[in-house]
């Protein structure tokens, strides 16, 4: 973490000298500083994380509905071959497949909508450090 603070100089009436409110004000604003990016560096990383594992999802379903349509499609054409042109059982078939498809596309695009790159907890502290910085110029 920092190095310890050393306690503030006094002069000989008990005030501090403008150097040293100036160097505690740029001290602590470094530190101020310092402490948001390692909060929004986190927060990233969790939204990044959350953002993955949708796309992960969307990425895992489009594989497992390729290899599902290709090989339960031939299945279902030629068992509803036996009852109906083959013609039809494919359209049948196509037509299951764009629903299952569609409820996927769905799930993956809601689990993609959950996260959240405005990092609400930087913004907060930010909002509250504002008035802080100011009074310190004061």
């Amino acid at each position: 973490m920092s190095a310890p603070v050393p306690p503030p100089t006094r002069e000989p009436g008990g005030e501090r000298s403008l150097g040293d409110i100036v160097g505690d004000v740029a001290q602590d604003l470094s530190t101020l500083v310092k402490q948001e990016l390692d909060l929004a560096k986190v927060e990233l990383k969790q939204e990044a994380a959350q953002a993955g594992k949708g796309a992960g999802m969307l990425g895992g379903a489009a594989v497992a509905g390729h290899l599902a349509l290709v090989f339960v499609s031939l299945a279902l054409v030629f068992l509803l071959d036996n009852w109906m042109p083959i013609e039809l059982a494919a359209l049948i078939t196509t037509l299951l497949w764009a629903v299952v498809a569609a409820v996927l596309a769905t799930l993956g695009r809601t689990a993609l909508k959950k996260a959240n790159p405005q990092l609400p907890q930087t913004q907060q502290t930010l909002k509250e450090d504002a008035p802080w910085a100011r009074t310190q110029n004061s």
